[in-house]
Order: C-alpha cells, then structure tokens, then sequence
C-alpha cells in the first residue's frame, strides 16, 4: 500500500498526514508514502479538481494506491477503519 500525500507549507492537517504516513511507514502497515508540495510542484486547484473529478476546497489531499481517500480527516478515519496501527499507538 503506497500513499500519497498533496499538500501545501504551513498546513496543519498536511503536518499531520505526513505524520500520520510516517508512522505507518515506520510500522510497516503501508510499503512508503510520498509527499508532493503543489506550491513546489506548480500544482493548482484546477490541475488537483481535475485528477479527483470533483470540487477541492482544502489540503491536504491523499491518495491511497491511486484511489482518491479525502483530506487528513478521511485518512485517519480510514487508517482506523482498516485497523493500519492499533488504537493504543496512533497520536491523534
């Protein structure tokens, strides 16, 4: 499972997805994650709403094996849904 993370400098919630990757990588739940700034990478709403095929409002955006997840929120969730890293090790 390979995640990757869109996301912007000073965003809170792409500090947590990358944190939130990091400790998954680290426990061996996901093969490695890679984080994509947009600003650095010239990436714009319109490029990001084309490749979702739906409206974006905020970062971060996460990609799960290529499938679209949601921002930091869904990942989580999704984290939790799959069991990736027991409740008594995950921060938030």
């Amino acid at each position: 499972m390979f995640v990757v993370i869109f996301g912007r400098p000073g965003c809170p919630f792409c500090v947590r997805a990358k944190e939130l990757a990091d400790q998954l990588s680290d426990a061996g739940a996901i093969s490695g994650f890679r984080y994509v700034d947009i600003h650095e990478e010239g990436i714009t709403k319109a490029d990001m709403e084309k490749t979702i095929g739906e409206p974006v409002e905020t970062v971060p955006q996460i990609f799960v094996d290529q499938t679209h997840i949601g921002g930091f929120t869904e990942f989580d969730q999704y984290v939790k849904d799959k069991a990736l890293i027991p409740e008594t090790t995950a921060q938030w």
